[in-house]
């Protein structure tokens, strides 16, 4: 019975008219013989599961609240990055209308983003804003991968070329290529080391503020009156604090004047 079986294996690609040296590697490759009992069956290869791939994801996100103390909720803040393992990358603080602000940029490991931001929310009533994303890169990844291990490869096949140049013409054309694929190699290498960063260091940027002074207030007519008042008091001080600045000037105009209309009338009197 097996060699019943072997032989039907071996003959259809003879009959289909196929070269039978490829015929043979083909149905090896395809088929295996299984023993069960005393005869031998055909059997299909099993399928290989495909190579586990990790996932690359970049992680980000973007924090805005209200705090009752600037610094209070920088010192809760501080103690969760540690905690987490992570780094203050930027800290800024600036003064805008009605608000004091503090803004961090923070680098942590991407496994412990989601517990650094439920950390960080216990302590807050409300968010303004709370952004939250994750960008996968893994084809990218993997990708660069591909093409960096083809770059050196070829890499290395010219530098097999220039051990065996004859002249200085082949060196120069040899290594002006090696030249470019090194560049190339640099670009997509230093493009892989920044994704790896982006991937395993998550980035969150955190705002937090208080208010200064409260929103909505008017300003009555008396009120604006008065301050009209005091702003036109203001003005004629001012000018006459001017006329005091440039008093020499004005006692020169006053005699040069009085000089001027003498000399006029004594020359009216003579006609």
């Amino acid at each position: 019975m097996k060699f019943i079986y072997a032989f039907l294996i071996l003959a259809i690609p003879l009959a289909c008219g196929g070269n039978s040296t490829d015929s043979n590697i083909a149905v090896a490759d395809n088929f295996e013989f299984v023993e069960e009992g005393v005869d031998y069956v055909v059997q299909m290869p099993t399928k290989q599961a495909p190579r586990n791939i990790e996932q690359k994801l970049i992680k980000e996100s973007y924090l805005r609240f209200e705090s009752k103390n600037l610094d209070d909720t920088y010192k809760k803040l501080a103690s969760i990055i540690s905690a987490s393992d992570g780094y203050i990358q930027e800290d800024n603080a600036s003064k805008g209308y009605n608000e004091l602000s503090r803004r961090l940029v923070v680098r942590m490991p991407t496994t412990n983003f989601q517990k650094s931001i439920d950390a960080i929310s216990e302590d807050v009533t409300f968010f303004d804003q709370k952004q939250i994303s994750s960008r996968d890169v893994t084809e990218e990844f993997i990708d660069l991968e591909a093409r960096l291990k083809a770059k050196r490869s070829l890499e290395n096949r010219y530098i097999e070329l220039l051990s065996k140049a004859k002249n200085v013409k082949e060196i120069l054309e040899i290594e002006r290529e090696l030249s470019q694929i090194r560049e190339d190699i640099e670009a997509k290498q230093g493009r892989l080391n920044y994704l790896q960063n982006k991937v395993s260091l998550s980035t969150l940027t955190i705002e937090f503020y208080v208010r200064t002074s409260n929103d909505g207030v008017t300003v009555s007519y008396g009120s604006k009156m008065w301050n009209a008042i005091k702003s036109g008091f203001n003005g004629l001080s001012m000018f006459f604090l001017g006329i005091l600045h440039v008093w020499p000037f004005i006692i020169l105009l006053v005699v040069a004047f009085f000089l001027l209309r003498r000399y006029i009338r004594k020359s009216k009197q003579k006609k």
